[in-house]
């Protein structure tokens, strides 16, 4: 099988923009993104790159006074986990499981992530088909998809 993820290996990452993470992601087939995910470090470096990008794809007005912590748990190979902190109307990012509650628990595939991220699936859809999982605050994770500018392919 020839590698269909060689491109994204070599590709800078962080110098993509959120429009062409979107297209790329609309073009990987499930067997693609299947391929990224076990290979740990292209997935740590996707993922990473996806997280490092929320605090600028933030929108705070749209946050106003919420304060909350809500943790991603992002399961394949193996479990990734990261916490975003929304309070006074910031946005930031740590990898890992911390002591704070999470006000709302995301759990979901590599694949899901990957589409959800990249505005190529809705979260609804995703919930109601069993293929993301939500803990907590529901009606909070109803409305992060419009508190963080979430890119669209063209």
């Amino acid at each position: 099988m020839a590698d269909d993820t060689s491109g994204l290996r070599d590709l800078n990452l962080a110098a993509v923009s959120p429009e062409e993470y979107a297209r790329i992601v609309r073009g990987l087939s499930s067997r693609e993104i299947e391929e990224l995910a076990r290979d740990e470090a292209l997935r740590a470096r996707v993922v990473g790159e996806v997280f490092g990008r929320m605090a600028q794809q933030f929108q705070p007005e749209k946050a106003g006074e919420l304060e909350a912590v809500i943790r991603w748990k992002i399961e394949g190979v193996t479990e990734v986990v990261y916490e975003v902190f929304v309070a006074g109307g910031a946005c930031s990012v740590r990898e890992g499981r911390g002591d704070a509650q999470p006000r709302v628990t995301l759990e979901m595939g590599d694949e899901e992530f990957l589409k959800v991220t990249s505005g190529n699936a809705g979260p609804v859809k995703l919930f109601m088909t069993r293929k993301l999982k939500v803990t907590g605050d529901v009606a909070l994770a109803l409305k992060l998809t419009s508190m963080f500018d979430i890119p669209k392919a063209d």
